[in-house]
């Protein structure tokens, strides 16, 4: 890995500032940087300990020879579930396989078939074999590694390793203006691009790292952004139940891809395996409360081991032999699906302010994200983000000075509060359970909570006992946030 350069100046001058290292962050700041811009890209971790690094996931991409864009899109609105965005689900469908050439270009090693062709892989929701992997199920960690060392040498990109945006500044006409660090520095910028990840660490039983609880989207919303469809937390099926330290150990979806199967406690399959995550995830958790067990067992022991060495060497590492035994496995929140709400490129409603990844909300998952459309989108919209800025800064001139500096509260994230997130906001949640949340110390539960008592229907990864049945009146309807206002139900075109 190469030696990466830090910026460590107090306060200093960049076109686009971007808040997160991870895959959506590194691709769009190589983007503008390419195009000519100067970019500071500022990461809590060190480059490659970003979120994406763990994915196990691939990228959705048409590539086949009897797949297309087509096909890609209706797969993508039927997994979510009529709440999908459909202009955003056809930029995404139409150029990913371009960013998987991008990557490529960019030294990425994607996985092959001895033919030398692409190798892809099949996940639940899709009715074709277009995920594309980079050593099985290190993709995130391949991808990760392989962009921080272009961007640690790239000319054009300051990195700011270790350090904590703690407010995003803006000017008297709301014009976001500079990013505030931890140590005081500051980062004048015109464009500054959050791509900070999600939130599904804020329930008490996640697959994601410790860092992943939102706070990309608290910085947005403290600039008055807006944010949308907070109700929407796809929890994964299949999360490693046990207390040796593998529990929440996501095994990713490509497994079942290649043939394993869920089994009760009596060794029978009771689900469609490949079928979209919500479905799966549901099923999963009834026959866990059914049987009054913690799990049900995943079985892979007919897959060939050499598909999934991290997997299984991951799983051995923690006393559980896939070869020879059932995986104890249970849903776990996965993926935030929405957050700071865009357009097509990355703007969000603050001008000067961009999103991408997951912490953005297109309206492109809907109620339930199709498997492996958000790595596809971090580049996608990565790169549509990265036009935007310069294209906009060079149209709209500079902020003015900034109109308030003063530190924001820092907000905590307690046991309780992840405890009653998972506990209220769920796989199954109603009035009584979210109202309870409404009085919650940390603000993004409280926003959590305030958009999943707006969707009065049950739809994908959202459902209501209490309001059981789909609702066709909130068929692409998005819930969005404010800072003080009341949630607004709208329509995205």
């Amino acid at each position: 890995m190469a030696e990466y350069r830090t910026c460590t100046v107090d306060r200093k001058p960049a076109e686009v500032a971007v808040i997160g290292a991870g895959a959506a962050g590194l691709y769009t700041a190589l983007c503008v940087a390419r195009a000519g811009g100067a970019v500071t890209l500022v990461s809590a971790t060190p480059l490659a300990g970003a979120s994406s690094y763990w994915a196990q996931g691939g990228l959705a991409a048409a590539l086949a020879g009897g797949d297309s864009a087509e096909l890609h899109l209706r797969d993508t609105l039927t997994a979510g579930r009529g709440a999908v965005r459909e202009s955003a689900a056809r930029v995404l469908v139409q150029e990913a396989p371009d960013a998987v050439s991008d990557l490529i270009g960019l030294g990425v090693n994607f996985d092959v078939e001895r033919s030398g062709e692409l190798s892809l892989g099949l996940e639940g929701g899709h009715s074709q074999r277009r995920i594309v992997h980079a050593g099985g199920a290190a993709t995130g960690r391949r991808i990760i590694r392989q962009l921080s060392a272009v961007a640690a040498q790239h000319p054009g990109i300051e990195v700011i390793e270790r350090r904590s945006v703690v407010r995003i500044l803006t000017d008297a006409d709301g014009h976001v203006t500079a990013l505030k660090l931890d140590d005081g520095a500051v980062i004048d910028a015109p464009a500054i691009v959050v791509a900070t990840g999600g939130a599904a660490a804020m329930w008490a039983r996640t697959t994601n790292p410790a860092g992943a609880i939102g706070g990309g989207l608290v910085l947005a919303h403290y600039a008055g952004a807006r944010l949308a469809d907070l109700e929407l937390m796809q929890f994964h099926p299949t999360a490693v139940v046990g207390d040796n330290g593998a529990d929440g150990f996501l095994v990713t979806e490509a497994v079942r891809g290649e043939g394993a199967h869920l089994l009760d406690d009596h060794g029978q399959r009771f689900v469609d395996e490949l079928a979209p995550r919500d479905e799966v995830a549901r099923a999963v958790q009834q026959r866990i409360d059914g049987g009054g067990g913690r799990s049900v067992g995943l079985d892979m022991r007919h897959v060939d081991p050499a598909l999934f060495p991290n997997v299984v060497g991951a799983l051995k590492r923690a006393g559980i032999d896939p070869e020879h035994e059932l995986i104890p496995v249970a849903p776990a929140a996965h993926y935030m699906m929405g957050g700071i709400a865009t357009d097509l490129h990355g703007r969000a409603s603050v001008p000067g302010l961009y999103a991408v990844g997951e912490c953005s909300c297109t309206g492109l998952h809907g109620a339930n994200r199709l498997a492996s459309n958000s790595l596809s989108e971090c580049f996608v919209f990565g790169a549509r983000a990265a036009a935007a800025t310069l294209t906009d800064t060079a149209a709209g001139g500079r902020p003015g000075p900034v109109a308030d500096d003063a530190p924001l509260p820092k907000p905590t994230l307690s046991p309780e509060s992840r405890a009653a997130l998972w506990q209220h906001a769920g796989l199954e949640r109603d009035a009584a359970g979210l109202g309870m949340l409404l009085d919650d110390e940390h603000p993004l539960v409280r926003l959590i909570a305030r958009a999943a008592l707006a969707r009065r229907e049950s739809r994908g990864a959202h459902q209501r006992t209490d309001y059981p049945a789909l609702d066709p009146a909130m068929d692409r309807r998005h819930v969005t946030l404010t800072d003080d206002d009341q949630p607004v139900i709208e329509t995205w075109d």
